[in-house]
């Protein structure tokens, strides 16, 4: 019997979120605790134990299951740019400091250092490094870990999103869309349009949450900068399913915006199997 790690659903059971790491997650989290609540999340809304249903809590796991398998309950994703999203997973995981004050995993970060000859922007990842020649390093990694496990599993931020995605389907869910990070306000006012919530939510004053700014050093260049013709090769080899399912422009590194319609139906023949 398989779970639904990663979602969410409202405490009103008005809409079922599949939680997409570095893809707009804290923002859509905040307007679903809002659209029940009329206030938002004091904190990190990833931090929430209440307020919000979630697979990690035990006592919503049942909740979330049979509203999932029936099917009547709205549900959907949201997903970006694989280019940028790992590129963000880079500065804000590998070379920012955590909310806890510490590296991310612990020892991840040294290991990278010493296996990789990767940089970081010292202790506080304040200081000049090379940020590309690291980033293309840090890259080699994130293919290891997700073609051979080694040196560790592959992290939820920079595994594929279909992967995320897919496990909502196998597991008996159907999306009833999928947005893009990339234009935002429109998906996430389509999701709105379809539900009923107990409060009302105005995108146009909500604010962006995103937890992930101030961690890390800032991007020192333009996106298409950090990928030359083998960075490429490494993103399509670990991400095709991604670019392909959710339309984005592999050729083009520089252009973020999807390129076509997602196709729904594609998605779940492709993702179900």
């Amino acid at each position: 019997m398989g779970g639904f790690p990663g979602t969410w659903m409202t405490e009103s059971e008005s809409v079922i979120y599949r939680v997409v790491p570095k893809c707009a997650c804290s923002t859509i989290g905040q307007v679903l605790y809002y659209s029940d609540h009329g206030e938002f999340f004091d904190g990190d809304i990833h931090d929430a134990e209440n307020g919000l249903h979630k697979w990690a809590r035990e006592d919503s796991q049942d909740l979330i299951r049979a509203n999932v398998q029936a099917q009547d309950t709205y549900a959907f994703t949201c997903v970006r740019n694989p280019y940028t999203r790992i590129l963000s997973s880079f500065f804000d995981k590998i070379c920012g400091i955590q909310r806890n004050g510490r590296r991310y995993r612990g020892k991840l970060v040294p290991l990278l250092i010493q296996k990789y000859g990767i940089e970081v922007g010292g202790e506080d990842g304040k200081q000049e490094f090379d940020q590309i020649r690291s980033f293309r390093r840090f890259l080699l990694f994130a293919r290891d870990t997700i073609r051979w496990r080694r040196p560790m599993d592959p992290d939820i931020h920079w595994s594929a999103m279909s992967g995320h995605v897919s496990t909502f389907i196998v597991n008996g869910g159907r999306y009833n869309t999928i947005f893009w990070t990339e234009k935002f306000n429109d998906g996430m006012q389509e999701v709105l349009d379809a539900v009923e919530t107990p409060k009302k939510v105005d995108l146009k004053k909500i604010p962006r949450f995103n937890e992930s700014a101030g961690h890390g050093p800032q991007r020192a260049h333009p996106v298409e900068d950090y990928f030359d013709d083998l960075s490429m090769h490494l993103v399509y080899e670990i991400y095709k399913r991604d670019f392909e399912l959710f339309k984005y422009d592999f050729e083009n590194p520089a252009n973020k915006m999807p390129t076509g319609e997602i196709d729904l139906e594609e998605v779940h023949a492709k993702l179900g199997e």
